[in-house]
């Protein structure tokens, strides 16, 4: 995991999640589509939307460490840092995404 100085929010690899997942629980976030969610996610992820977020902040636990997974590892970071700014204090941003974890970890994905 590495910390970025000027974001809020870490990065975690999909290999680094399977390990912290094998021991601690972890809040997985998935911001891809309705569809995608819907095909394929990591298993136990909750689907977080522009019209769930409001209720997902309010009673989430924002010590929690939060994981953000889209498709490629790109749009998490803004989700990400959008979480760290609501005062989320243990926030990551899944380095590939999706696409990274189905590859590397395919029998941890539900449908």
């Amino acid at each position: 995991m590495s910390t970025n100085s000027v974001d809020s929010f870490n990065h975690m690899s999909a290999n680094q999640l399977n390990e912290r997942l094998a021991n601690e629980a972890l809040v997985i976030v998935d911001i891809r589509d309705a569809n995608a969610f819907a095909n394929g996610r990591i298993l136990g992820a909750q689907h977080l939307t522009n019209d769930n977020l409001g209720d997902f902040i309010r009673v989430a636990d924002l010590d929690a460490p939060t994981v953000v997974c889209c498709y490629h590892g790109i749009s998490s970071q803004q989700a990400a840092q959008f979480l760290a700014s609501q005062d989320f204090s243990d926030v990551y941003s899944l380095d590939g995404g999706f696409e990274m974890w189905q590859t590397t970890h395919p029998e941890k994905v539900e449908r």
